[in-house]
Order: C-alpha cells, then sequence, then structure tokens
C-alpha cells in the first residue's frame, strides 16, 4: 500500500497505516465466500501529523469511526473488488482530515436593524390588541 496524500503539504506515510482484509458480506454469488474483497483500514495518529485544533475537529467530525484510542477505522465492502474497496477507505480517510483542516468561521455579532426591530414591536402589538378584542367585556 502507499502513502495517502492529503494535499499539496500534507501526507499520511504508510507506516501509520495497518491493512486488514475480511470476506465481505452481501450479494456477490461464490465471490463472496472465496475472496477477502472487504477492506478495512486503522489509522493510529502520529504527533505532528495534524496540528492539534485539526485532530480535535477531526475527533468531533468522525467520531463513529475512533475507538476509545483514538485510532481510526474506516472499513468498505461496497465493492466486489478488494482494490475498490482500498481506494474507497483511502477517499474516505482523504475526505474526513480535509474537512477538519478547514477552521469553521467565526459569527461576526450583529445587531438587529432599526427596521427589524420596530416591525417587531408592531407584531407585538397587534398579538396583543387581537386578543384584547377576544376577551369578554366586564358591564
Amino acid at each position: 500500500m502507499a502513502s495517502i496524500q492529503i494535499n499539496d503539504k500534507l501526507e499520511i506515510p504508510d507506516e501509520q497505516l495497518q491493512w486488514s482484509f475480511s470476506r465481505s458480506s452481501g450479494p456477490g454469488g461464490q465471490n463472496v465466500n472465496k475472496v477477502n474483497s472487504k477492506a478495512t483500514l486503522r489509522w493510529r495518529r502520529v504527533p505532528g501529523t495534524l496540528s492539534a485544533a485539526a485532530w480535535g475537529r477531526f475527533r468531533v467530525q468522525a467520531k463513529r469511526y475512533l475507538t476509545s484510542d483514538d485510532e481510526v477505522v474506516i472499513r468498505s465492502q461496497e465493492h466486489r473488488d478488494q482494490s475498490q474497496n482500498i481506494e474507497a477507505c483511502q477517499a474516505k480517510l482523504r475526505e474526513m482530515v480535509l474537512a477538519s483542516l478547514i477552521p469553521p468561521k467565526r459569527r461576526v455579532a450583529t445587531k438587529p436593524s432599526l427596521g427589524s426591530q420596530r416591525r417587531r414591536v408592531d407584531d407585538k402589538k397587534k398579538q396583543g390588541e387581537k386578543k384584547r378584542m377576544r376577551q369578554a367585556k366586564d358591564y
């Protein structure tokens, strides 16, 4: 297997990746019974591969793929061919790491406009007037 190229600056070396193969479930006829086409990728991150902030975002986004000791486990059995399942695992890991590299946009605090404040107050007054009209009057 080869290393996984994430982008121009980031690459996950082969030493951090561990592959295992097993028989896939589902349709496929006798092919399912004889061929180990299901691919399982295990990635144990070495400090320095991803920044601490990116790793924190990765842990939140990819929670279902993490084990208790922070090992990422990705499985693919969607294809009948082992090499296609390997590519699917690599693509999934690449996609998740790329998503964690993008920092979230900071929210810019804004104030409601004067017009929206006035519309809100006017709507509240109309609602109050409508309910006042429904009340029984004491004579």
